[in-house]
């Protein structure tokens, strides 16, 4: 077993019995009015999730449900209940950067607060107050394979699988490969033992890793839970793809796993001449664009490629004091299930 902070090694069993006695006071899970999907993992950050998310959203409004997602909202400056603006002025700063990104990729409402159940009662108010296609004004335009489908409303939870005071019909958790060979926090990455596995309904593994970890966490399982698997992969715009920022582009995010972002880079053959890496949803402000700046000069770099949950957080102005240097480019991470109808067939049995 590895550790991230080998110091914080004596703090793990007093984290670990913190987690008992949350678990011991933990009382009766809150049900919504509308089925929920809850997707989550054992980790505090990098497993994937907003992928997934962003994947069962489309999934499910194809084969004709009504979806929202319910987020916690992770470092945002809003309070309360809010619905995701995604044209709102320092959206990023209001709702979070990954809520923003979901509603960007999927249309679909998005909305934040810290307690998911009054979050979900909000939502689910305002469909029933307002009427759904004005919940809907900020989606895109309605998927043509929907019509005369409809299904009803589903919500998907947002990195819900540690927020158990809200019921859920269906419980999906991704693990990874790090995962299964981490610490518990703080001297891991883990916030949950592997044994919590046994509660999800669902667990995720990435393709690329199901012949290292499959049969260890098959036996994490409880019977009748179902194994999927995702094939994740870089999207690069076009025409130019992995040159879309030249010949030496500077990578930046600030991302739970950021070793895993320029690897990936690496790998799909997009030759950057270093990395920079800010705290895991850390703002853009302009002191880190002065930096970067001045690290691109000293390289030569010819532009910049960075995350989609990072281009959230940058302004206009801030993007533009970027393209002194060169183009930045932003680099999708699509999340595809390896066997989609089987996947959206056995989701669906369990929604029904």
């Amino acid at each position: 077993m590895s550790a991230r902070r080998p110091w914080a090694w004596p703090l793990v069993p007093l984290y670990a019995a913190v987690l008992r006695a949350k678990g011991d006071l933990r009382g009766e899970a809150k049900k919504l009015a509308w089925p929920v999907v809850s997707v989550g993992s054992v980790s505090a950050g990098g497993a994937g999730k907003t992928p997934v998310v962003i994947a069962l959203a489309k999934m499910l409004r194809e084969r004709g449900w009504k979806v929202d997602v319910l987020s916690r909202g992770y470092g945002r400056e809003g309070s309360g209940n809010a619905l995701v603006d995604t044209v709102r002025e320092n959206a990023a700063r209001l709702f979070g950067d990954e809520p923003v990104l979901i509603a960007r990729a999927t249309g679909v409402p998005v909305w934040v607060g810290a307690d998911r159940y009054t979050v979900g009662v909000a939502a689910e108010g305002a469909v029933a107050g307002t009427g759904e296609q004005q919940i809907l004004r900020g989606a895109q335009d309605e998927n043509p394979k929907q019509a005369g489908t409809q299904k009803g409303w589903v919500h998907l939870l947002d990195d819900g699988f540690q927020h158990r005071r809200l019921a859920r019909t269906v419980d999906i958790a991704l693990v990874t490969a790090d995962d299964l060979d981490d610490a518990l926090l703080p001297a891991g990455n883990r916030r949950e033992p592997l044994e919590e596995l046994g509660r999800a309904d669902v667990v995720v593994i990435r393709e690329e890793e199901r012949e290292a970890v499959e049969a260890r966490v098959s036996k994490l399982m409880r019977a009748g839970a179902l194994l999927w698997s995702v094939h994740r992969r870089l999207r690069f715009p076009a025409p130019l793809g992995v040159l879309s920022a030249g010949l030496r582009p500077l990578a930046f995010c600030a991302i739970a796993r950021p070793e895993g972002f320029a690897s990936a880079l690496q790998q799909a053959g997009c030759g950057i001449i270093d990395a920079v890496v800010f705290d895991d949803h850390a703002p853009y402000t302009d002191r880190e664009v002065e930096d970067l700046l001045a690290i691109a000069k000293k390289l030569n770099a010819s532009g910049f490629v960075t995350t989609e949950k990072d281009a959230v957080k940058l302004s206009a102005k801030l993007r533009a004091q970027l393209e002194v240097v060169g183009p930045v480019v932003v680099v999708e991470l699509d999340a595809e299930f390896v066997y989609p109808e089987r996947v959206a067939r056995e989701l669906e049995a369990r929604l029904a």
